[in-house]
């Protein structure tokens, strides 16, 4: 691991030409505004919401974005809740760029959720199960099945689930089992008949992750389709654990854990085997979520409570299945092609497949992927060659987030095999995949590559590969450089731009990249790559403020930007002043943002909106019009403090003339254009569906993406033939 670079200098935030500061300047003089990161995200995931309760979309993808909404709060518990607890707790912690102290932003964060979640299992109960049921697709409760669909559950529970359950009884000498984070788990009310309510006994059943959570019964009947949920069948079926017990109560409940890592990079001798440790640790983190059925008995909930240390602030009390992330697996159940989206196979592009090799298809021109409209097979190809050409020396790989089977993963323990030099940058505290991390580091390091694991203090971001190759006139340097993981599943999920190139002058910064993070580097001089933490916020800033300098001289000015979140002050002040000075400035942002737009005075100029549609928009776009001259960056970095100063990002220019004008061209407006997808953003940080105008026809991006995608591939066919 290298030493973190020294003194970063955090940008400062630009003056109109008039010399007055923002605060001075910005809404007649009146107070800057942001909107809260916490409410943004939520407001967010709400837009995920409306994608579940559309009937425009397919019955069975509607469930997977219920299933969505579900799995993103668990996240927002487990980091962002539990981040502010902790703040609250110690000292009341710092206020919000909007102004709230934690405790504040804890308040309204759980308005709204609770709100959310109200609404998320009014979707369940009153849109989706009708819609289900009308398909032949039936969600039960025990005391809803026939006689012989009783026998059929008993006879799964007795041979599928009871025996790996094991009931803990909670008494003397049975002190409160440790729940872990996420888990299924039934709480019983027991009695002894011979004396009924002398005294009551207490038992918990943890459920093992390996049981699925949704169960098809008698799966083999000719007809519609029935399920029930794990829960169901265990609180049915649970008195055969307790001989000689009665059962008067068994409730279903989930608890969730702060999640986050605390590591110290420069304290941990062995950041491998520290991780390691902290992932143990975190099956017994604080608990900030109790999710309970709502006809518990007061004193199991008061005992639940108080074992858990909980507030009835972080207790949910459902009317309806705890763990609705597991309707994401209703989809893989039900063959009905007719209730999901049209299946769509990302395109081969004909005149990369055609070439001899990747290499040679690089040498006659730089190539754009636009994923998951084309495929992501000529990124693996890259690297799967690689390892196998004998010309190949060296290649060199960042890896954040990578698949289970991971053909990548695969590339690079072939290429050590074979004898190059291989060295693999691998993040371990990739959110919620340090565990894969480290299986795929130590495989590595067996087959012989270098791992190494990035600046100390920066979690590796950027997403970059490097081949040295050996040619006839020397060595040559090939580059991929992406927006997204090395990751070929979620390469068919999620939007995002590739860039293949032997371009020397991008290639020659790549390669100072990877010694930077391999090596030593206070104050790497990169000349086109924007890197983070070293040159990326200062230059962002730069070109912010070439735009405002240009609009002030009633020169053109232009700001496009596409990205996932929009959180860091200064690029939030900096876009503030642009708007002030007459910069026209469109931004496309999927989740959290604290910039409001349309704000007169302050963002008059400024629109914001996001996209939530079939795919997860993932892309990061830049353009900025310069006057004559426009630039155009793609890469990893969100404008957020975090990723300019606590990641190693890069962002890369596109320099090819079609692949500029593809991407300024056809990928941006296109974006911009969308009415059926798309909200956008208003001063008051809610989301409204964009105005069409009168005739206007709806028009969806990522649908005119994969109808252009099938058109370039097919025009490409014929030029080839």
């Amino acid at each position: 691991m290298t030493a973190a670079p020294q003194r970063v200098k955090r940008s400062t935030k630009i003056t109109a030409k008039t010399g007055k500061s923002i605060a001075q300047t910005a809404a007649g003089g009146g107070k800057i505004v942001y909107a809260n990161r916490e409410l943004s995200w939520l407001a967010f995931n709400r837009r995920v919401l409306e994608q579940a309760q559309n009937e425009a979309n397919p019955l069975l993808e509607r469930t997977k974005f219920l299933a969505i909404v579900s799995s993103n709060l668990d996240e927002f518990f487990e980091i962002r809740i539990a981040g502010l607890q902790q703040q609250k707790d110690s000292h009341g912690g710092e206020s919000s760029m909007d102004g709230l102290s934690p405790s504040e932003q804890l308040k309204c964060a759980f308005a709204e959720i609770k709100q959310l979640v109200k609404e998320q299992y009014r979707c369940w109960h009153e849109l989706l199960v009708p819609a289900l049921t009308k398909e032949k697709i039936t969600f039960k409760t025990a005391a809803q099945l026939t006689a012989a669909e009783r026998t059929w559950v008993q006879d799964y529970f007795t041979k599928r689930v009871q025996p790996v359950l094991t009931p803990l009884a909670i008494d003397q000498s049975h002190p409160f089992p440790q729940i872990a984070n996420k888990t299924l788990n039934v709480i019983v009310s027991l009695e002894n008949p011979d004396t009924p309510g002398a005294e009551m006994f207490t038992a918990i059943l943890p459920v093992p992750r390996i049981l699925p959570r949704l169960v098809q019964v008698n799966p083999e009947k000719s007809g519609g389709q029935i399920f029930i949920f794990l829960s169901d069948i265990i609180k049915f079926c649970a008195g055969s654990l307790f001989p000689g017990y009665r059962i008067n109560q068994a409730c279903a409940f989930r608890v969730t854990r702060n999640s986050d890592l605390y590591i110290d990079d420069e304290e941990a001798e062995n950041l491998l085997k520290r991780i390691e440790e902290e992932l143990r640790n975190l099956r017994r983190g604080a608990a900030v979520r109790l999710e309970i059925e709502s006809d518990i008995p007061e004193p199991m909930f008061a005992l639940l409570c108080e074992q858990l240390q909980l507030s009835p602030e972080f207790v949910f009390k459902l009317d309806g299945p705890l763990n609705l992330v597991r309707m994401m697996s209703l989809s893989d159940l039900v063959d009905r092609p007719d209730l999901k989206y049209p299946a769509f196979t990302p395109v081969e592009l004909p005149n990369v497949r055609v070439a001899t090799s990747i290499f040679a298809a690089m040498q006659e021109r730089d190539i754009l992927l636009h994923h998951p409209y084309e495929s992501f097979t000529p990124v693996v190809d890259f690297v799967q060659q690689a390892a196998r050409d004998p010309g190949v020396l060296a290649i060199k790989q960042t890896l954040y987030r990578t698949s289970g089977d991971s053909p990548i993963i695969g590339a690079l323990i072939e290429a050590s095999r074979n004898g190059k030099q291989v060295t693999a940058l691998i993040e371990l505290k990739a959110r919620f995949d340090e565990a894969n991390n480290i299986k795929w580091a130590k495989e590595l390091a067996e087959a012989g590559v270098h791992v190494v694991f990035g600046l100390v203090g920066h979690k590796t971001h950027c997403k970059c590969s490097m081949i040295v190759r050996q040619e006839a006139d020397g060595l040559r340097r090939y580059a991929h450089l992406g927006t997204g993981n090395y990751n070929p599943k979620t390469a068919r999920l999620y939007t995002d731009l590739s860039l293949l190139t032997c371009n020397p002058e991008i290639t020659a910064d790549v390669a100072l990249l990877f010694n930077s993070l391999t090596g030593f580097a206070r104050s790497p001089d990169f000349k086109h790559l924007l890197v983070a933490p070293f040159n990326l916020h200062s230059r962002i800033q730069e070109l912010i403020a070439t735009e405002a300098a240009n609009a002030t001289a009633g020169k053109p000015a232009r700001i496009i930007a596409k990205m996932n979140k929009l959180v860091d002050k200064v690029t939030i002040d900096n876009l503030y002043a642009a708007s002030q000075a007459g910069v026209q400035i469109d931004l496309v942002v999927r989740a959290t943002c604290c910039l409001l737009p349309g704000v007169k005075g302050l963002s008059d100029n400024i629109r914001i909106r996001n996209i939530v549609g079939r795919y997860l928009e993932h892309a990061r776009i830049f353009y900025f019009q310069n006057d004559t001259a426009p630039l155009l960056y793609c890469g990893s970095s969100d404008w957020m403090t975090r990723n300019f100063f606590r990641r190693v990002e890069a962002l890369f220019p596109v320099y090819a003339p079609d692949l500029r004008d593809r991407i300024i061209s056809d990928i941006l407006p296109v974006e911009l254009r969308d009415n059926e997808d798309a909200r956008e953003l208003q001063p008051n940080a809610t989301y409204l569906p964009p105005v069409r105008k009168e005739g206007e026809d709806s028009f969806s991006a990522q649908k005119f993406f994969m109808a252009a995608a099938q058109k370039r591939a097919a025009e490409q066919i014929e030029v080839v033939s």
